[in-house]
């Protein structure tokens, strides 16, 4: 499961995509929509995506992950549009037989994940607004 939505991302679903009886580890990881950041109040964020290519850079960055370490099947869900302090804005569910290489894994989709695929947040706090990290514009 590779998904870009504007739904809110049901955990369970990622875990029951990705695990198999062969292995020993889930790793789940959740990004939620903080209230403060570099010292401000955050009152909301917005995702923008150019949604085809992400899709099609998560289904690459997937397969490069699963070369890299020994693990079996991963999922992946970014959400969309205006998120909610306490949303979960991406989530990671990598399958492993033992837990070290899970969990090395679900970082490297998540540190590579904000390098590389074309999704971009914008922040609306107290004062402002601001567009935060993200791969280049294509």
């Amino acid at each position: 499961m590779i998904r870009m939505q504007r739904e809110p991302i049901c955990s369970d679903e990622l875990i029951a995509d990705a695990r198999s009886d062969g292995d020993g580890a889930v790793v789940l990881f959740l990004g939620t929509v903080r209230d403060t950041n570099i010292g401000r109040k955050v009152h909301y964020l917005e995702y923008y995506a150019y949604t085809g290519m992400a899709e099609s850079e998560l289904r690459r960055l997937v397969a490069e992950t699963q070369q890299k370490f020994e693990i079996g099947r991963v999922a992946i869900v970014h959400r969309e549009g205006r998120l909610e302090i306490g949303e979960v804005s991406v989530a990671i569910a990598v399958a492993s037989a033992h837990r070290e290489q899970g969990l090395d894994a679900c970082r490297y989709l998540i540190d590579t994940l904000k390098k590389t695929v074309p999704i971009w947040k914008k922040e609306f706090f107290e004062g402002g607004d601001s567009w935060i990290e993200g791969p280049p514009s294509p």
